[in-house]
């Protein structure tokens, strides 16, 4: 499972790859640039008490320094999508921002025998996505010569000639050659679902060959590639401890509901629910039909999937109908859950994006008969006041 987040670790990554490398903006961009990361304003470029000059790293040193703990990660993440980035420094900041993230623990000897049982024959034949999916995980660029053995000498360079070309490397070799064996166990995970990904492997039949050979290893130490969804009409395989409590992906979240949902199911085969009168009474339930994945249902998450659903470019107007559509679907006599869902909202409106998103009224059990008809065999507490999915 995923530990917590080292602030002090991630304080001085954001250090390294963004106050020190001032000389890479001028005075004049370091405003926009705060911003863009989500660091509060710097100070000025001239003290508007003392009259001198502001250095460039004092005026983004300062404005790291103002930064909570708690918006750290925030700004991590906005570093790795903004800023120019080796590899190295790259890999070392996901790892300490997946720390916070649940995943399955897949020890070294799992790993070996992962990699004796893997073909990667068909993983060749799209071998610019193949190529993609390493260079997006693991350092190719460095050769350990400190630059002076060129570019033929990078681990890219020979991956392509020993795995690509003439194939005298096999999948051993490889994932040694790459750190596979002492990678931290969210980054091999990401490996393994990278493996399974239409995105690598657009063909459905050896998408399941290679899941089928992953998951005869990992099953014994409670843990499996699962299927949770499609891409372009391909499977879409997550990474899932199965040994934990609630290891399945919730499939469709049933919260906010201002009325008992007229619920069927339309395919048996496939667990799919359907609610016959929502075009009668828009939004009276609010289904949330997106894939969960290992970090839990963050704010953002719910936040994307209401503007996706209702159109709306503006987040503040957005953050505002959908706040009020949860809160109206409180009991009116429940001042006590009504409450808790303000006081959450209101702790955290600065710094929602990462947590997790608190749903009001969410339907976790459903009969079509009544408590009178099933009498001592009925469901109870069929829903509850408020959910949390959780990372994991």
């Amino acid at each position: 499972m995923g530990g917590q987040m080292d602030a002090a670790r991630l304080r001085a990554l954001v250090d390294e790859m963004v106050v020190r490398q001032y000389q890479l903006v001028r005075h004049e961009d370091i405003p926009a640039l705060c911003r863009a990361l989500g660091m509060p304003a710097p100070p000025p470029r001239v003290d508007p008490q003392t009259q001198t000059d502001n250095s460039k790293h004092t005026r983004l040193k300062l404005s790291l320094e103002a930064l909570p703990d708690a918006q750290l990660p925030t700004v991590a993440r906005a570093v790795l999508a903004h800023r120019p980035l080796s590899a190295s420094q790259r890999n070392r900041l996901q790892d300490l921002l997946w720390q916070d993230t649940a995943c399955a623990v897949i020890p070294v000897r799992t790993r070996r025998e992962l990699a004796a049982a893997c073909c990667l024959e068909d993983h060749f034949r799209y071998s610019d996505s193949f190529m993609d999916l390493l260079t997006s995980l693991w350092v190719l660029d460095d050769d350990g010569t400190g630059g002076f053995g060129g570019p033929e000498r990078t681990l890219a360079a020979e991956i392509a000639r020993h795995v690509i070309r003439f194939r005298d490397w096999d999948a051993e070799r490889l994932f040694e050659e790459l750190g596979c064996f002492t990678a931290p166990h969210s980054r091999f995970g990401r490996f393994l679902e990278g493996l399974a990904s239409p995105t690598t492997l657009p063909d459905e039949p050896a998408q399941r060959r290679f899941v089928a050979m992953a998951n005869e290893r990992l099953r014994p130490i409670g843990a499996q590639l699962e299927e949770v969804g499609e891409e372009e009409g391909y499977p879409l395989f997550e990474l899932v401890a199965t040994d934990q409590p609630g290891a399945r992906r919730p499939r469709q979240v049933v919260f906010a509901t201002r009325r008992k949902p007229d619920i069927r199911i339309s395919s048996v085969l496939d667990g799919e629910l359907e609610i016959l009168d929502k075009a009668e009474h828009d939004d009276d339930v609010l289904v949330y039909d997106r894939v969960v994945g290992n970090e839990g249902l963050r704010w953002r998450d719910l936040m994307d999937w209401w503007q996706t659903k209702h159109s709306i470019h503006d987040t503040g107007q957005a953050k505002q109908t959908l706040l009020h559509r949860m809160r109206v679907s409180v009991p009116e006599e429940a001042t006590g859950q009504d409450n808790l869902g303000n006081l959450y909202y209101d702790l955290y409106k600065d710094d929602l994006d990462e947590r997790p998103a608190l749903l009001p009224e969410v339907w976790l059990h459903w009969d079509h008969q009544t408590i009178g008809q099933r009498r001592d065999r009925a469901q109870h507490s069929i829903r509850m006041d408020y959910l949390m999915l959780l990372p994991g």
